[in-house]
C-alpha cells in the first residue's frame, strides 16, 4: 500500500483541508492511505474521520514556535515510517522548508499545492513570502493548484505557462448538492427563517474572508428590505469581535452565527443569495458549492472569474461602497433555482474524476 503524508497546520474544516478531505473519502483505501502532521494540538474537525478512514495523525510544534524542533520532526516522521509521497498544502513560500525537511528525512515525490492567491498575516508575513518565493519554484517536483491565479502566485506565471503546474479542480460531490425544494423548506422551517429573504456566507472568520465589509452590506440590505436574514457558517480569531460588530450596528436578531456545520448542501439550500466579499482566494471551494444548489452568488472581483463555473457568479468590486454591493445582491434575488450537476460534470469538477486525476499525477509512474 502507497502512503502519502500531508503536511498542514491542522485539519479543521478549511478549504485546503477540505479538499484533502474529498480526496480521502474517494481514493481506493486498500490502494492508497493518507497520513496527516498537523502543528495545533487541538482536535481538528476533521480527526475523528480521518482516523476511521485508516489514517494517522502526527504532531509537530508549530514553525512559529520551535522551528528546529517542527523541521526535524517532519524529517523524523518520514524517515521512521518511510515515507515516499509528501505533500504540503500552502500559500507560503516559507511552507516549502517542510518539503526540504521531508527530502531530507527520504522522500522521493515532494507535492506542493497552492490553496491560495495571496497571503493571510502582516507586513513582514508577506515580505519573507517575496524574499522565499524561489523555493515553491525548484523543491517540489510536482506541483498542483486548483486554478490559474493560486499557481501564478506560488509558483510563478513562467512555470504555469511551461506546464510545470498541474491544475486539479476544487471538486465535490455535486450530486450531494443538487437542489431540492424540501430539504429547502425543510432547512428553513428549522432555523425559524421560513418568511425572509436570507443572505449566506461561509468561511473562516479571518482578514482575508472580509467580515466587516459583508456585515455593512447587510446593513445597507436592512435598510431597503427588513425581512432579511444573513447566515454566517464557520469560526475563527475574528468571530467575537464581527459579534460585536453585529450588536453594535442593531443586526443581532438578524444575523445568525452558526459555526462549523456538516450540513451544508441543506444549508445553501435553504439561502437566497450568497456574499463572499473576499479580500483574495485561490479558488473559493464555497463558491463552487453554492453554485451546485443552483444558488447564485455576488463575490469580490479580486476572486479569479475561473470560479464561475455555472454564470451563477457576479463580480463586484471592492472599492465599489456598501450601496452598490446592496443593489446587486436585491436585484438579483428572485430567480428559479437550476439543477447544475450537468455543468459540474462537463466542466470537470466531479470529485470522483479529480480523485482519480490526484492519484495518477502522484502515485502512477513515479518511482
Amino acid at each position: 500500500m502507497d502512503r502519502l503524508l500531508c503536511i498542514t497546520a491542522n485539519m479543521n474544516a478549511g478549504g485546503a483541508e477540505t479538499f484533502l478531505m474529498k480526496i480521502y473519502r474517494n481514493i481506493d483505501r486498500e490502494k492508497y492511505q493518507m497520513d496527516f502532521i498537523v502543528s495545533i494540538k487541538k482536535e481538528g474537525f476533521y480527526d475523528e474521520e480521518i482516523k476511521k478512514l485508516g489514517g494517522n495523525i502526527f504532531y509537530i510544534p508549530p514553525k512559529s514556535e520551535a522551528f528546529i524542533k517542527s523541521f526535524l520532526g517532519i524529517k523524523r516522521i518520514v524517515k521512521e515510517q518511510k515515507y515516499k509521497y509528501v505533500i504540503r498544502v500552502n500559500e507560503h513560500s516559507l511552507s516549502t522548508l517542510d518539503l526540504i525537511a521531508a527530502k531530507l528525512g527520504g522522500a522521493k515525490v515532494l507535492i506542493m499545492r497552492s490553496s491560495n492567491a495571496g497571503t493571510a498575516g502582516g507586513k513582514l508575513k508577506k515580505i519573507l513570502h517575496k524574499i522565499f518565493k524561489f523555493l515553491p519554484r525548484i523543491v517540489p517536483n510536482v506541483k498542483l493548484a486548483p486554478s490559474s491565479e493560486a499557481a501564478c502566485y506560488t509558483f510563478g506565471k513562467k512555470q504555469l505557462d511551461k506546464g510545470n503546474v498541474k491544475i486539479l479542480h476544487n471538486a465535490i460531490p455535486y450530486k450531494d448538492f443538487i437542489f431540492n425544494q424540501e430539504i429547502r423548506n425543510k432547512m428553513r422551517k428549522d432555523l425559524n427563517i421560513e418568511n425572509k429573504l436570507v443572505i449566506g456566507h461561509i468561511g473562516r472568520f479571518n482578514e482575508q474572508k472580509n467580515h466587516k465589509f459583508l456585515i455593512k452590506i447587510f446593513k445597507e440590505i436592512k435598510k431597503e428590505n427588513e425581512n432579511a436574514m444573513l447566515l454566517l457558517v464557520g469560526k475563527g480569531n475574528l468571530e467575537d469581535e464581527i459579534r460585536r460588530q453585529v450588536e453594535q450596528l442593531k443586526l443581532k436578531d438578524s444575523v445568525m452565527f452558526l459555526g462549523v456545520r456538516k450540513d451544508i448542501p441543506e444549508l445553501l439550500m435553504a439561502m437566497d443569495m450568497f456574499v463572499f466579499p473576499s479580500l483574495y482566494e485561490g479558488m473559493p471551494n464555497t463558491v463552487i458549492e453554492a453554485q451546485a444548489t443552483g444558488l447564485k452568488c455576488i463575490v469580490s472581483d479580486t476572486i479569479t472569474k475561473e470560479a464561475n463555473i455555472t454564470g451563477l457568479v457576479t463580480y463586484v468590486s471592492l472599492t465599489n461602497n456598501v450601496n452598490i454591493w446592496g443593489d446587486n445582491i436585491l436585484k438579483n434575488c428572485t430567480y428559479k433555482r437550476e439543477d447544475t450537476s450537468e455543468i459540474f460534470k462537463e466542466k470537470g469538477y466531479d470529485i470522483n474524476d479529480v480523485s482519480n486525476e490526484f492519484i495518477n499525477i502522484i502515485f502512477n509512474d513515479r518511482l
